[in-house]
């Protein structure tokens, strides 16, 4: 049976190298093949413009779709479009489950309440409306299909957060607003948890770890683990609304039996201080 990756970014990769190491056939999707790992089968394709050829034993699809840059044309073209393709090249295949990832960007939330995977979605115009538009096309032609909406991921070769802190130019702030963040390895492990776990996933979940936080808790632990002076405060009104302010609750994908390796951001930031690098089964 074939595991397709629509995707084969970081964390595509991450989850068609597990899924290699359980013994699955690996079909990864991306422009440029040549750089996937050897135990891929590798298609070069632009799904914003064409149908990629998909096998008829086509088990699980992953859809991890990463826009190059954040001009809405560049995300219609590979959220909608080349999602669009890739459903078309499914006509006649019946794979057992199907995941999208998508965003936590679609909650246009901004007073630090909570939200969980029963938040109507609220996106803001441009983007964030388009991701949206993608899950919608998805369910319409998978119902039983699976979102999971990911926020803050960070990790090896995520660590733009540290540098900020070690090059002294992260702040704190009197007007700090919340940070939802997941691990990449987890957020791999949550994909391959609800896709082969017996029972059946629900249409969605948040993706996050367990400990949504003001950011300034996170840049001061970051100083306090570099062993640097507590970052400098700026109080200066910060005019973008980029992010919001929510709280994220992912004790739906907790019920169904997913275990953290990093539960927090303290034990995943602290890992790659540590120097962990990038670790597969």
């Amino acid at each position: 049976m074939t595991v397709v990756i629509a995707g084969c970014g970081d964390l595509g990769t991450e989850v068609g190298l597990r899924f290699a190491a359980l013994g699955h056939n690996i079909l990864g999707l991306r422009r440029n093949a040549d750089v996937l790992p050897d135990s891929f089968t590798g298609q070069s394709v632009d799904l914003s413009l064409e149908k990629p050829a998909l096998p008829a034993d086509t088990e699980f699809v992953v859809v991890a779709i990463a826009a190059g840059n954040p001009t809405p044309e560049v995300y219609r073209a590979a959220y909608v479009d080349g999602l669009r393709n890739l459903l078309n090249a499914l006509d006649g295949i019946t794979p057992r489950r199907v995941l999208l990832v998508s965003s936590t960007a679609v909650y246009d939330v901004h007073d630090g309440s909570w939200v969980n995977e029963e938040t109507p979605a609220t996106p803001s115009a441009g983007n964030d409306t388009i991701l949206l538009e993608a899950e919608q096309m998805l369910h319409a032609r998978f119902p039983d299909a699976t979102v999971l909406r990911l926020s803050g991921i960070y990790g090896p070769g995520r660590e733009r957060l540290i540098a900020q802190v070690r090059d002294g130019k992260a702040r704190v702030s009197t007007a700090s607003r919340h940070t939802n963040r997941i691990h990449r390895d987890d957020a791999a492990g949550a994909i391959m948890h609800l896709l082969t776990r017996d029972e059946a996933p629900a249409p969605l979940y948040l993706g996050v770890d367990n400990a949504p936080v003001l950011m300034n808790e996170v840049v001061t632990f970051l100083a306090e683990e570099l062993g640097l002076p507590e970052p400098e405060r700026d109080d200066t009104p910060n005019p973008s609304k980029r992010g919001g302010d929510k709280r994220l609750s992912n004790q739906l994908l907790r019920d169904t039996g997913f275990a953290f390796t990093y539960p927090t951001y303290r034990e995943g930031y602290r890992a790659l201080l540590n120097g962990d690098g990038v670790r597969h089964p």
